[in-house]
Order: C-alpha cells, then structure tokens, then sequence
C-alpha cells in the first residue's frame, strides 16, 4: 500500500513535503504515481467535496466518456500499475462482461466508480469538507520563502486550519462560468449551471407530468447530453436548446487528430510563440470544445426527425434545437417563468424568445482562474506580473525569493501553455515527481 505517510505523521517542524489543493483526477493521478513510486512522501491532500466525486452533476443514465479507457491514472505510465483501469475491472469482477462490450469508452458513471476506487486507498490522506482560501509565503530569517502555509477552512463549520508544505499543487478544476447576462445570485434564480444539473433538476422540476418550458444554452456535449437527458426523463415537457453556432458540430477523435494528446507534444507546444500557440488551440478546438460526440449527433437528428414526421410545422415541436441565436439576458415575467433575450448571430437583431422557460440551463462551461486569488498573496514574488509557468508547472517565482526545494505547482489551467494535455494524467505526475524528488 502506499508509502505516504498520515497527516499525523508530519516531520518535526511541522512541515509536509507535499500539499495538494484538490483531491480531483490530477491530484489523485499524483497520489497514484506517488504509490507506485514508492516515495516516502509526508503528502496531504484537501477537498472541498464532503467525498471524492468526479462532475457528479453530470453523471447521466448512458453518458459515456470522451477519451480511451487507457488514458487511466496509471497505464500509459505504468500497464502493471494496481491502479489502471482493467486492474478495477478484475477487482470488480467485471473484465470478462466488459470485454464483451467491445469499447474504450466506459460509461461516465463507471468511469467514476473507477476513480472513487482508486481514491478509497488514499482516504487516511485526504481532508474531505476543506475549501482552500489562500497560500502565503513562510519566510526564513534570511526572507527567502522556504515553505507555504495554506489556509482552509471547513464547508460545514467554517472553522479555519492552517498546514504548512514545502511543494504545493493546485488541482481545483474550474468553477462554473455562467454568462454575465444570465448571472442571478438570488435564491429562485431560474438559472442553473450544467455543473449541478442531476443534483437540482430533480427537485426543480419534481412533477414529471407538469407541462413545464426548459431551455438549455450551449452547443457542446454537455448542452446536447442534458437536451438529450430531458426528453427521457420528464413526460409532458418542451425543451429548447439553443446556440451561437450554425449548427451542433462533432468532435474529432480521428487517429491523427488524436495524436495531439500524445505526451511528446506538450515539449512541442510550450516551446511555440505566443500566436502559434494560440493558433494551434483554435485549430485543436473541435477535440474536446463546444463539440458533441457523432453517435449523440446522430441520436438527436434522428429524434428531431420523428418529430418532423408527425409534425411538418417546426413551431409545434416539443424539443427544439435553435441555431444562430445567442442569449444575451432574460426578462422575468410576474408568473416567475423567463423569456431569452436573443441575439441574432447573423445579422445583430434582438427578439425574445416565443416561449416563457421555467428553468434555464447553461452549460457553457468552466473558468479555470480560482488560483488567482488563492495565490494573491505571493503575487509579489513573481518574476512577471503574471502567474507563468514552466515546463514542469512549476509557478515561475523570483529564484533569489524562493528557495529552490520550494514552490507551488499548477494543475488544470494550463492549456494556454501547455496545451489539449487533459488526456495525459499517468503521464503529468512524472514531471511533478521528478521536480519535487530530483
């Protein structure tokens, strides 16, 4: 079992060798590697999450994953691995069935299992229920940063604890980006976020026979599988899913398209001009964003199809996909129910929408900045204005401020430099571990 050690058994100064900010797939990926390694870390791990979840709000009925089952915690790293994903199937008793299936793309749900599992061995690490607030510099007398004191505090009773670590990683993911326009912190906001999707609709919309109006904003998986969820789960409900594009587009995961993900290619990348750099992200876009899965594709035309041939008349449908039309607010009507403010992506005209929503679910994805104010107070440290990082992740602080076996690390916003390498989570740790126990 792993060799790093309990919370409890912190060096004499109180120091841990590791603190991870967020207990997702990265830091689990580390924790993983940190395993097979054998280091004999004195690591700590804090999630807000009161239990490991992977985007629990999107865990629908059929949802299948996006990448090959073989870009696991472990494989592409080490196939021998305890942690690799066929290695859970045979522990679940489940490789012999699941070969059966002739796929590389489990269901999301099992996927998630795959990953609660992995963490289950790393639970004596973890601080479940602890939001992290912020990371400040702990100085020596000389005033060199030697270590990091990370202040979180308990979701639950808001008490506040204080650890201190030598190497620091934060992998908190995204928070939910919903449009200024739609933004309504009031309590009966018909506005909800793609990320709670499976948490809140049950509730929100408890009556499965209420002839109740949903509009879903969004042109990728996300959008198109919650659009795609509604109709199976409610009876008597209209739902419109609209979006910018002309069009809802397929991902690619052509072989060669494919070959981006590769680890090699994020030496290639980081080392391209700033425009080339921002040129290639455009023209990887159609691999993971604003992008849905052909067979979903497929399954949606063809239930817009059925439609069509009982009805000719586009206005009578029940579920609607509108094209072209960018939501740029909404008008709240006395009843509670909302119409869109639409933008006319051709030609600029606004008009609100025909129908008045009683929900409206935006699924525009996730800003991946949450660092930025966890790192406030070591801002001054910097060797820019700008939290720049390495090839190794590492945040590039001034080496006559920080000591060099000190330093804080990033996980999950950095595609502007490193690029599309969310695939690559046995193979990311590596470069961490590398640094962290050169």
């Amino acid at each position: 079992m792993p060799t790093q050690e309990a919370p409890n058994g912190i060096d004499s100064d109180g120091v841990y060798d590791l603190v991870c900010v967020g207990f997702g797939p990265a830091s689990l990926a580390i924790a993983v590697a940190i395993h097979d390694k054998g280091f004999p870390a004195r690591v700590l791990y804090l999630e807000r999450q009161r239990e490991f979840k992977w985007h629990g709000g999107m865990l629908l009925p059929d949802a299948r994953m996006q990448i090959s089952f073989l870009k696991d915690l472990a494989t592409l790293r080490d196939p021998r691995s305890h942690f690799t994903f066929l290695n859970y199937l045979k522990s679940k008793n489940r490789l012999v069935a699941f070969t059966n299936l002739s796929t590389f793309l489990p269901l999301r749900e099992e996927y998630n299992d795959y990953l609660t599992w992995c963490a289950s061995h790393f639970d004596q690490y973890v601080r479940y229920s602890q939001e992290t607030l912020q990371i400040s510099p702990a100085k020596s007398e000389d005033g060199r940063v030697v270590a990091w004191d990370i202040l979180s505090k308990d979701v639950t009773t808001n008490e506040r604890t204080t650890v201190c670590a030598r190497h620091v990683v934060i992998a908190v993911g995204g928070r939910p980006k919903v449009p200024t326009a739609l933004s309504d912190p009031s309590p009966n906001s018909p506005v909800v976020h793609s990320s709670s999707y499976s948490h809140t609709i049950p509730n929100m919309l408890a009556d499965r026979h209420k002839g109740s109006h949903v509009a879903v904003i969004g042109g990728g998986q996300s959008a198109a599988e919650i659009f795609n969820d509604l109709q199976n789960r409610f009876d008597n409900i209209c739902v419109s899913l609209y979006t910018g594009d002309s069009a809802l587009r397929p991902s690619d995961d052509s072989p060669f398209v494919n070959e981006i993900f590769d680890p090699a290619r994020v030496d290639e990348f980081y080392n391209l001009p700033n425009e080339a750099q921002k040129d290639t992200l455009q023209r990887n876009k159609a691999t993971n964003y604003g992008v849905v899965r052909p067979e979903l594709l497929d399954r949606l035309y063809e239930l817009m199809y059925h439609q069509r041939l009982h009805e000719p008349n586009e206005s009578k449908w029940q579920y609607k996909i509108v094209p072209r039309r960018e939501v740029i607010g909404y008008d709240k009507q006395e009843d509670g129910r909302a119409r869109l403010k639409l933008r006319n992506t051709l030609n600029g005209d606004i008009i609100l929408s025909d129908a008045a929503f009683d929900l409206i679910i935006v699924a525009t994805g996730y800003l991946r900045n949450m660092h930025v104010m966890m790192l406030k107070p070591t801002r001054d440290l910097l060797e820019t204005d700008k939290f720049d990082i390495g090839r190794d992740y590492r945040v590039k602080y001034r080496r006559d401020a920080v000591a060099d076996d000190c330093g804080i690390w990033l996980q999950g916003c950095c595609q502007d430099s490193h690029g599309v390498s969310l695939a690559n989570l046995a193979y990311r740790p590596r470069y961490l571990l590398l640094t962290f126990w050169a």
